[in-house]
């Protein structure tokens, strides 16, 4: 570490880094650079964002007086190189794997992380939250948020903006544009822009300028105008004045110097500051600037050659089979429209996308505007597919309900990582749509078994006169093969897959079938896959109750008003009295790992699940036992 990364290697903390004189920065950044590199190629991570922001976050904590000032990122894809640079240099490679680092910044980690990511446009918000908190309290310290140009597409991004824009609050927004590179001229020029414009002088004759001005309206809307013209002509920055902002920029954001004298100088302005920083993907490394999508979150790498070491596949995914579908069902059916979020890659759309162009939307991170984009598009009669993750469909949870459930309108939801998806951890793991989703009306919800039922599924959602619901989880199915027909399943009807003589009945909703198929055979038990989680089949439940001692429900959602609290409820209605095992995600946030360890951290892997049903079901005949001995005393 000291022979490969000797400058690096003797920085513990920010305060360490203030020390050195800034002509050792670039020479630091080439350091970090390949720290990240080699750091990351052997467990894989988020890689090409945090690259692009090496300059960037050094020169942050060399002005800024961190943690006392306040830095935010936004999402955490690029704060790989702030974890290297805050204390957690060590234990990079641990990144994503149970008990490491977490994948983005969390507040329970470091105190220099000071605000919980992992959702995109939350740091304007945040960031103003602790700016005023800090005028509030006489406090001179400084805030900051850093947001990606994705990022901004989300409507939370601009109401910040709009209203950071009408406070006096000392705020600065940094803009990491990595959707263009820059070449020397264009650099020399921003830079000199940049400097120019955040200069004292520049602040004072402006500020002053509008007081002199606004005693005479008709001069300063002139001069107001005037100066429009002129920063529209050579800088992008009028939206940003208008809203309030001193727009400052566009810096190279890989010249660290400039960067740090540019931002020494921003330091000193008050109100509400906007940074425009051009940046570069993958800087750096070479295959990652090439492809940036690719390199996005790679798993392990050989960094010499830049090989991606494949992952052994048992089959396709679920993202796999909802893209083949959707593929299918669009050249079948001209109306068919495939939406989503800004996930085109992570959701299986990439191929859809190259065939049905025309029919293709990628919204960027604006759930909210997904949803009801697609209600739009289903009151003319076309068909909608959303495709979206489950926890990002949290985002957008009023539209489901009022633009679409409301008005009754035939939008399919491909619901992607469904369940525990494990590396990303808490922030993305999908735990709650079968409760959120389960109380409202006029809505389908299914989950599938398996890969060949994920697609029957689909078609079937594709065939109803209201919104529907597939939820799948990330990931591999159990290896079914896939039917290339497709068959409409009758709805709110459930399977029995087994009929057992103990007198337990499992009832599963969803892929944890496989894992209780081989509890019901161990212990002789009835195995219901369950299909629909609304409607649900109350018929079928009655049934199994009534031939049975007790049930067990088993799903990969929280508990707490999901799939069996949906059974809970029917025997409620009806009376029924029978002892009841409802499995699912505990109430807690289920940290960073693999998929498996997530599962298993929640009592859901093969081995968790078959110890609590053997225990409790152990218990139920101990009580049986007893009744009997009691009875014939």
């Amino acid at each position: 570490m000291t022979d490969k990364y000797p400058l690096l290697s003797s920085l513990d903390s920010p305060a360490d880094l203030r020390r050195l004189s800034v002509t050792r920065l670039p020479e630091l950044a080439a350091e970090l650079r390949q720290f990240l590199i080699h750091g990351i190629s052997g467990r894989g991570g988020h890689f090409a964002s945090g690259l692009g922001t090496v300059e960037l976050t050094i020169a942050l904590h060399y002005v800024y007086d961190t943690p006392r000032d306040r830095l935010v990122w936004d999402v955490g894809h690029q704060a790989y190189p702030h974890k290297v640079l805050t204390g957690r240099r060590e234990r990079l490679s641990s990144i994503k794997q149970p008990g490491g680092l977490a994948p983005f910044p969390s507040r329970t980690e470091s105190e220099y992380d000071t605000f919980g990511v992992g959702h995109s446009s939350t740091s304007i918000s945040a960031a103003l939250g602790m700016a005023t908190a800090a005028a509030q309290l006489g406090d001179s310290r400084r805030a900051v948020a850093v947001i990606g140009d994705g990022a901004l597409t989300a409507g939370m991004a601009f109401e910040a903006l709009n209203h950071a824009g009408s406070l006096p609050t000392d705020l600065l927004v940094v803009l990491n544009d990595n959707n263009m590179s820059i070449s020397e001229n264009v650099g020399a020029l921003s830079n000199h822009f940049a400097r120019a414009l955040s200069g004292r002088v520049y602040a004072h004759l402006r500020e002053s300028g509008k007081k002199i001005l606004s005693q005479m309206p008709t001069v300063r809307e002139l001069a107001r105008r005037s100066e429009e013209h002129l920063k529209g002509m050579v800088l992008p920055g009028t939206l940003f004045e208008e809203m309030g902002f001193n727009y400052i920029g566009p810096v190279d954001g890989h010249d660290v110097n400039a960067l740090v004298k540019t931002l020494q100088n921003v330091r000193k302005l008050h109100g509400p500051q906007l940074l425009h920083v051009v940046t570069r993907k993958g800087k750096g490394y070479a295959p990652a600037e090439a492809d940036p999508i690719k390199w996005h979150g790679p798993g392990p790498f050989d960094p010499a050659s830049g090989t991606l070491f494949k992952e052994k596949s048992t089959g396709p995914s679920y993202s796999q089979i909802f893209g083949q579908w959707l593929c299918d069902i669009a050249a079948a059916d001209p109306k068919i429209i495939g939406i989503t979020p800004a996930m085109r890659e992570g959701s299986g759309l990439v191929e859809f996308s190259k065939r049905f162009p025309e029919r293709y939307f990628d919204v960027a991170i604006a759930e909210q505007h997904a949803v009801t984009f697609a209600a739009g598009l289903a009151t003319e009669g076309l068909k909608p597919v959303v495709a979206i993750y489950s926890t990002f469909l949290q985002r957008a949870y009023d539209q489901l309900i009022h633009d679409v459930a409301l008005q009754q309108l035939p939008v399919v939801f491909a619901v992607d990582r469904a369940g525990l998806v494990g590396s990303d951890g808490a922030t993305h793991q999908g735990n709650y749509d079968l409760s959120y989703l389960r109380c409202i009306p006029n809505l389908v919800i299914m989950a599938p078994a398996d890969e060949n039922e994920c697609r029957q599924m689909l078609y079937t959602a594709s065939t109803l006169c209201g919104p529907a619901v597939v939820r799948y989880p990330r990931g591999t199915g159990p290896g079914v093969s896939v039917a290339a027909q497709m068959t409409a399943l009758p709805v709110g009807r459930a399977q029995i897959r087994r009929e057992g003589r103990s007198g337990l009945a499992l009832l599963v909703f969803g892929t944890l079938l496989e894992a209780a198929q081989k509890i019901a055979e161990r212990l002789d038990a009835t195995l219901v896959n369950m299909r629909f989680v609304k409607p649900l089949d109350e018929e079928l439940v009655i049934d199994v109750v009534g031939r049975h001692r007790a049930i067990v429900t088993i799903e990969e959602n929280a508990t707490a008003g999901g799939a069996g609290s949906a059974v809970g409820e029917v025997l409620a209605a009806g009376g029924l009295l029978v002892p009841r095992l409802q499995l699912g995600i505990p109430d807690r946030f289920i940290e960073h790992g693999s998929r498996e360890s997530c599962l298993a951290a929640a009592g859901l892997d093969a081995t968790g699940l078959s110890a609590s049903v053997e225990r409790w079901w152990a218990l139920q005949n101990q009580e049986q036992e007893c009744l009997r001995s009691a009875c014939g005393s």
